[in-house]
This record gives structure tokens, sequence and C-alpha cells, in this order.
């Protein structure tokens, strides 16, 4: 096993780990989603919230699957967070970064001038800002890993042209296009069953895990 994924399991959900900065961001997330909902309840459409809840379940199963890559490998997920963290939640998870997707998608919403024909630079709106804000966060990510807060291990998955497309298209862009078919769905039925998926599938991998007695 790699030194980061070692490192990574390290107070893995280990509360005492835990400090006081966690209690206002976490106020700032509660916050952000009371006034997302009461706006939602008041004019009856949801798709703040739809997009918001979908972008988090897709780095839920993110980190889930990402998890069984370290316990099929023996040796390391595609990425892992052994950096200083409040709490670390997975081996590439942990709750500065949960905090940050869960804002993620009501940033992107709120984006979006939700008129019909729109088009940025020849493209839909909803897909430029994906595209945007999916090639802003391969920049940080690039950051953290250069900062030793997230750690690589295979050479397909690092800081160059191959692994900036995986990066991309793996770890972002599709959190944003599975927003985009949830938003796109014709009833407030249909957009929670696609938002609810990814957190379907990502609670099967963990239950799977847990009963394998597998840690990540």
């Amino acid at each position: 096993m790699s030194d980061a994924s070692r490192l990574a399991l390290t107070g893995l959900r280990d509360f005492s780990t835990l400090q006081w900065y966690v209690i206002p961001l976490l106020a700032i997330v509660f916050y952000i989603y009371t006034r997302e909902i009461e706006k939602a309840r008041s004019g009856g459409n949801w798709d703040s919230v739809i997009a918001a809840v979908a972008i988090f379940g897709a780095d839920f199963f993110n980190e889930s699957w990402n998890g069984w890559v370290l316990a099929l490998s023996g040796k390391s997920a595609l990425w892992t967070a052994p950096g200083p963290s409040a709490l670390r939640t997975t081996v590439g998870w942990n709750i500065e970064i949960m905090f940050m997707f869960a804002i993620l998608g009501f940033v992107f919403y709120h984006s979006l001038s939700r008129k019909e024909g729109v088009r940025i630079l020849g493209l839909p709106e909803a897909w430029f800002f994906g595209i945007a804000y999916s090639a802003v966060c391969v920049v940080v990510e690039f950051c953290l890993n250069s900062g030793g807060l997230l750690a690589w291990y295979y050479p397909f998955w690092d800081r160059n042209v191959v692994g900036a497309i995986l990066v991309f298209a793996v770890g972002y862009f599709w959190f944003f296009a599975w927003a985009i078919l949830a938003l796109s769905r014709p009833s407030l039925k249909a957009k929670v069953i696609v938002t609810a998926s990814p957190y379907a599938a990502a609670i099967v991998l963990d239950v799977i895990a847990a009963c394998l007695g597998w840690k990540y």
C-alpha cells in the first residue's frame, strides 16, 4: 500500500480530529440550503436544490468506487487526501471537500440565465458552465496535488495531459452533466429519481465494502 494511502487511512472517521471551524462552515451550508429550500417552496421551483444534491451525490458515488480501487488494488485509490483535515471521511474525501461539493451545485445553477436557447461560445449555457467549472476544478486539484493535500499514485492520473483529461472527465465534468440531466427531466419525480441514483449506487458499494471488512 502506498505511503499516502496509509496516511489517508490514519484517523479515518475519527471525530477526535474535529476542529471548531467546522461549526461555522456547517452553519453556512445549512443557511444556504435553508434559503434555497425556502425559495423553492414559495416559488415551486426546486431546480437549484436538485442541482446541488445531484452534484453532491455524484461526488459521493465517485468517492465510493474510488475506495473500491484501493481495496481491490491493495495499493492506492486513484486519489487520496492524506493532508491535514478536521475530519477524513474516506481515503479521498474529507469534511472540507464535502462542504465545497454541498454548495457547488448552487454556484452552477445560479450561473445560468435559465432562458431557453441561450448559448455561450456556441454551446448551450449549461454545458458551457459545466465545462468551465470543471476546468477550474482541475486547476484547483492540480494545486492541491502540488501542495501535497491530494496524492496520486498511478502515472495515468497525474499532472500531465492525460491526467488532466481524466481528472476533468471522471473527477468533475460528469457531475455537472448529471445535474444537467436531472434538471432536464420533465417532472419533479423524474428529477428526484435521477438525483437519487448515485446515492443508491454509493450506498450499495459502501454496504458491500463494510460487509467484506474493507476500510476506505
